[in-house]
């Protein structure tokens, strides 16, 4: 036995499951998880002494690879300071200008501590801003563990076979209805439905948490045209697009406004943080401008600011990171749908930018039911193989696989040579 595993046995009989987050399990790949050590560059190592090409990336936020410099830093000098005030600092306040001035159509953000309280958030805000309760969101679309929107999840939601959970009263879910993604019509008929009731449509500009399923030509358009008819408010989930499709998220990249837009991990450089944004308006209905009650006293909190501003930053003055991530991703997508279709094993692969997901399926996979008919059976023993040949990836078929720029020509090519070897094996 491994030390993985002899501490995954340890972890089950003190933490849930063994892990501290659902997907952590492995449940979904039936295998045990392996306990990391540390991470550089584009490798995390584990305690048996395993060095792994990683595209999980803390799912999402090294867009840079792990430990770089600049973000280490950053954080090094901010400690020497103290590690929390439960006060204003100057750098939230820099973060806040910073992000105003990079993401289209936001005046002013609010700092929260993860990407769950983000979403929670601006959803609490939508409600209160228009007086209505109910609120649109996707199929296999996940926004955090919040009551109101652990309904038809994504990501580990969905990995595990449940799509929501046990502890949510009936009475909260009532008012989230539930739409399929990329299609119009499915969120059309809802809001005929209910007139003048539908508070916001929550979305995912690309959903990565069913795998990637990238947004039909229109949809988003559509989307934005439909919230204006109806009176309903657009929020972009963006906590992992956010900073992760460019400096202006899914609103630049699509060219779509949205009313309030939600960000996570990676505007901490990977430390525990998130926030929300919109116009001055809608954010100025905030406590204590408004009444829509909403605090925390590790928001805003020093260390992750000056990370998540470090990151940022380099962001900004490095605008050529975006083209290598994405160029990286579009010709490892391609490459590995080259090699599935030479070994004859059905494979869609999507891509967006830096993420990417391999389907075992025939034909594409354009919705939740094409991404939930694929075989996750087949994606489990891909993940194992994988592993085995020094690839680390998401422990589950509803993830993104994320490229960062530590990753680079070898790491290219080993993954592709370890990709064939799996693949070859299924034919």
């Amino acid at each position: 036995m491994g030390v993985s595993e002899k501490l995954f046995e340890a972890a089950q009989r003190v933490l849930p499951g063994g892990v501290n987050s659902p997907v952590r399990a492995y449940r979904a790949v039936k295998m045990a998880p392996r306990f990391l050590t540390r991470a550089d560059g584009a490798y995390v190592y584990d305690e048996d002494g395993g060095r792994y090409i990683d595209y999980v990336c803390s799912w999402g936020p090294m867009i840079l690879g792990h430990n770089h410099p600049v973000i280490r830093e950053a954080v090094e000098r901010a400690v020497k300071d103290g590690l929390s005030f439960g006060a204003p600092t100057r750098r939230e306040v820099e973060m806040a200008e910073l992000m105003v001035e990079l993401v289209p159509h936001i005046e002013m953000v609010r700092m929260v501590n993860s990407g769950t309280e983000a979403v929670m958030s601006a959803v609490r805000l939508a409600r209160g801003a228009t007086g209505r309760d109910k609120i649109i969101k996707f199929e296999g679309c996940y926004h955090g563990h919040s009551d109101c929107l652990l309904v038809n999840a994504g990501s580990s939601a969905l990995a595990g076979g449940r799509p929501s959970s046990a502890g949510v009263p009936e009475d909260i879910v009532k008012h989230t209805l539930t739409a399929q993604f990329n299609d119009l019509g499915s969120v059309e008929a809802l809001l005929a439905r209910y007139p003048g009731e539908v508070a916001c449509v929550l979305v995912e500009p690309v959903a990565a948490n069913m795998g990637v399923v990238p947004p039909a030509e229109g949809f988003l358009q559509g989307l934005r045209g439909l919230c204006d008819q109806y009176g309903a408010l657009l929020v972009f989930d963006e906590v992992i697009t956010g900073f992760r499709l460019g400096t202006g998220g899914a609103q630049a990249y699509y060219g779509v406004r949205a009313d309030l837009v939600t960000f996570g991990k990676i505007i901490g450089g990977g430390m525990p943080v998130g926030a929300y944004a919109g116009s001055r308006a809608l954010m100025e209905q905030v406590a204590p401008c408004g009444g829509v009650y909403q605090a925390g006293t590790l928001s805003g909190n020093p260390v992750a600011m000056a990370a998540g501003l470090a990151q940022l930053r380099y962001l900004k003055e490095h605008p050529e990171v975006y083209p290598q991530i994405d160029g990286y991703a579009e010709r490892l997508a391609a490459g590995m749908r080259e090699i599935a279709d030479r070994a004859g094993v059905p494979a869609a692969v999507n891509q967006t930018a830096s993420l990417l997901s391999p389907f075992f399926a025939e034909g594409t996979v354009e919705t939740f039911a094409g991404a939930s008919g694929s075989d996750l059976d087949r994606y489990a023993s891909y993940f194992a193989g994988m592993l085995q040949n020094g690839v680390a990836l998401a422990p589950a078929q509803f993830e993104a696989m994320f490229v960062s720029a530590a990753h680079g020509e070898e790491e290219f090519e080993r993954t592709l040579e370890a990709f064939e070897r799996v693949v070859r094996s299924f034919s």
